[in-house]
């Protein structure tokens, strides 16, 4: 499997020291956190775009995916949405990045039926434009359908190739599903995975790998046990909300063995 880092634990960072971080400690690619406040997100120009993708390619780091934060199953309009599933996937095509990211975002006042139908209707319009653009999109398990089982839901009524899962393993966890059940829920829609570590359900400060409470051995296990034994691992590391956690680059060196040391378990 190939490794990644979220710019999530990086906020700001400029793409040039974003890359020397994953060349020196020997990640494969970089999931792109994209909002304004990041040196990449869709208000970007060509030019921009265009620069950001030579220097990706210069490092010989990959672009795995543009974390995005359309909410496909908020209450409301589906147009705004569409416009931000819209955006996000123009940027991931003149990136080169395979995947974008997409939270549910399903409200309060919605029943799980609602929420659910909202979602596949917005993500069954909007596969279609990302496959035009050889993106798909990736609903993260998350908030209001944080389990594998919600998840699936929605993308069994989707039924597009282009609209798949991106299994964040601490929202599994903390909504009650085993690495197993979880795996075998998002198996047939799976892009990547998102791995991390936490001291424990209730201070998601983060953690290097392995220092917490998460089954990330587990996790590794039904990967390579399944046909994901060539699939992604990216490390989301929340440093953005939580400032007192300590330094990323301090801990991908240290993440990046602990990783291998799961994968090579395997070998």
């Amino acid at each position: 499997m190939k490794l990644a880092f979220s710019t999530l634990g990086v906020p700001g960072l400029p793409v040039a020291d974003v890359l020397h971080l994953a060349t020196t400690h020997g990640y494969h690619g970089v999931e792109l956190r994209a909002h304004p406040e990041e040196p990449v997100h869709p208000g970007i120009d060509l030019a921009e775009r265009a620069d950001v993708a030579a220097r990706f390619k210069a490092a010989g780091v990959e672009i795995l995916g543009i974390s995005g934060y359309a909410r496909v199953a908020a209450p409301g309009d589906d147009e705004p949405v569409l416009d931000d599933i819209r955006s996000l996937l123009t940027l991931a095509r003149d990136l080169g990045a395979p995947f974008i990211r997409v939270f549910p975002g399903g409200g309060t006042e919605q029943s799980a039926e609602e929420a659910d139908a909202t979602a596949a209707r917005r993500l069954g319009t909007a596969a279609e434009f990302a496959a035009d653009h050889g993106v798909r999109i990736l609903l993260e398990t998350h908030d209001s359908h944080r389990t594998g089982a919600a998840a699936t839901r929605v993308l069994g009524a989707v039924g597009h190739r282009h609209a798949g899962a991106l299994w964040d393993v601490m929202h599994t966890w903390l909504g009650g599903e085993s690495p197993a059940e979880s795996h075998a829920a998002l198996s047939p829609y799976l892009g990547y995975v998102q791995v991390k570590d936490i001291a424990s359900a209730d201070d998601k400060t983060p953690l290097g790998l392995g220092e917490g409470v998460l089954p990330l051995a587990e996790c590794v296990d039904a990967l390579i046990g399944g046909e994901h034994r060539d699939g992604w691992l990216c490390w989301e590391y929340e440093k953005r909300w939580y400032e007192n956690a300590a330094p990323l680059p301090e801990l991908l060196g240290q993440g990046r063995d602990f990783l291998s040391r799961l994968l090579n378990r395997h070998a």
